[in-house]
């Protein structure tokens, strides 16, 4: 990503009416290079959580160091620690959960063999990517 879209992105971030853990969590993603990254909002849709951070990294090695900046980075800055982790052995998909929102780290394979995404079609989504 082109640093003035790195810029542009991070603006557009701000302007949105997000929690601050939620948007340090698109941050902290951005930095470490994640692709296509997307929040889905289940807030008033889904009792379980209030939003759904979504993005892939390139390999496993990327998705698991993601994953460790996530939860260095809320750790840090928001105070904060995951209920509960999952996926980090194979790091095919990472999940974080910090209840009110859950983070999804996938390869690119399997993030479109589930696609999260489609399955809350009625949810509001906040893309975070070039070219959206």
């Amino acid at each position: 990503m082109k640093r003035d879209e790195y810029q542009l992105i991070v603006q557009e971030l701000k302007k949105k009416k997000l929690p601050a853990e939620v948007k340090q969590t698109v941050l902290t993603l951005l930095d470490k290079k994640a692709e296509k990254i997307s929040i889905v909002k289940l807030k008033g849709v889904f009792d379980l959580t209030d939003f759904l951070v979504i993005c892939q990294g390139n390999s496993s090695r990327h998705n698991k160091a993601l994953a460790d900046a996530v939860i260095d980075s809320l750790r840090r800055e928001c105070r904060m620690r995951p209920f509960g982790t999952e996926g980090e052995s194979h790091a095919e998909w990472i999940l974080l959960d910090y209840v009110n929102f859950v983070v999804h780290i996938f390869d690119p394979r399997l993030r479109e063999k589930y696609s999260l995404e489609k399955m809350w079609m009625d949810a509001k989504h906040y893309r975070f990517y070039p070219g959206r």
